[in-house]
C-alpha cells in the first residue's frame, strides 16, 4: 500500500531522504515560506503545464519541443512542491489548521489541470483526457473513503500519482527531445502517444480502484 514507515497517511517517498530535498525543505521553512503557499505553487505549475500541453497542438518545430520540454519541467515541478509541502509541513513543524485540505484539494486539481491538458495535446484525445482526469481523482476519492471507515491509507498501484507523472513526464521527454519522424500516429485521426499515454492512465487508474477497494475491503473483514 505504500504509506511512510512512520506515518500510515502519508505516502513514502524515498526522495525526502536525500540530501538535496532536505536541504530545500529547511531552506523553504527557514524562509518561513508556508506548505500551503508551496502547496499552491504547485497548482500553478500544473496550470502553466496545462497551458504548454495545449499550445504544443498550435506550435510546431523547435516551438513546439520546447512546450513539450516546458511541460515535463513544470509536471516535475509540481510534484516537488508536493513533496516539499509535507516536509515542511511535517519536518520543520510547519502545519497549519487547514494543511490536510491544502494537502488533498489542490492535488485533486493539479491532476485535472494536467491530465486535461494532455488531452488536448499534440497527438492527445480530449475524451481520454478527460478520462484519465476523472479516474486519476477517483483513486484518491477510494483512498480517502477506505480510511474514512476505518482501512488504513492505500497509496498502491499500479497507477498512483508517481506513475501517472512519471509516465506524462517520460511521454514530454520523448516528444521533446527526439525527431518528429520518430513521433508515432496512430491512424489517419493523427492521435499519437500522448493519447496512448492517457489511455495506459486511464486503464491503469480503473485497475488501481478496483485494487484498492479490494485491499480495503479485506482489511474491513479481517479487521471486523
Amino acid at each position: 500500500m505504500n504509506p511512510d514507515p512512520v506515518n500510515s497517511d502519508r505516502r513514502h517517498v524515498p526522495a525526502r531522504e536525500l540530501g538535496w530535498s532536505k536541504s530545500l525543505a529547511r531552506l523553504l521553512a527557514h524562509a518561513n515560506i508556508s506548505a500551503n503557499t508551496i502547496s499552491l505553487v504547485g497548482v500553478g505549475a500544473a496550470a502553466l503545464a496545462a497551458v504548454a500541453l495545449a499550445a504544443t497542438r498550435q506550435t510546431d518545430g523547435l516551438a513546439q519541443h520546447g512546450l513539450w520540454i516546458a511541460a515535463g519541467l513544470l509536471v516535475g515541478t509540481r510534484l516537488l512542491c508536493n513533496m516539499l509541502d509535507g516536509m515542511v509541513a511535517v519536518e520543520w513543524g510547519r502545519a497549519s489548521p487547514v494543511g490536510a485540505l491544502y494537502n488533498e484539494i489542490p492535488d485533486r486539481v493539479a491532476d485535472l489541470l494536467i491530465l486535461a491538458g494532455a488531452g488536448f495535446s499534440a497527438g492527445g484525445h480530449e475524451l481520454l483526457g478527460y478520462a484519465a482526469a476523472f479516474a486519476a481523482v477517483f483513486t484518491a476519492y477510494v483512498r480517502v473513503a477506505a480510511r474514512s471507515v476505518g482501512a488504513p491509507s492505500d497509496f498502491g498501484g499500479p497507477m498512483a500519482k508517481p506513475m501517472r507523472m512519471a509516465i506524462v513526464i517520460g511521454c514530454c521527454a520523448y516528444l521533446g527531445f527526439t525527431p518528429d519522424a520518430w513521433h508515432p500516429q496512430f491512424g489517419a485521426s493523427g492521435y499519437g502517444l500522448m493519447a496512448l499515454a492517457l489511455a495506459v492512465i486511464a486503464l491503469g487508474s480503473v485497475v488501481t480502484c478496483v485494487l484498492r477497494v479490494r485491499r480495503a475491503a479485506q482489511y474491513l473483514n479481517a479487521n471486523a
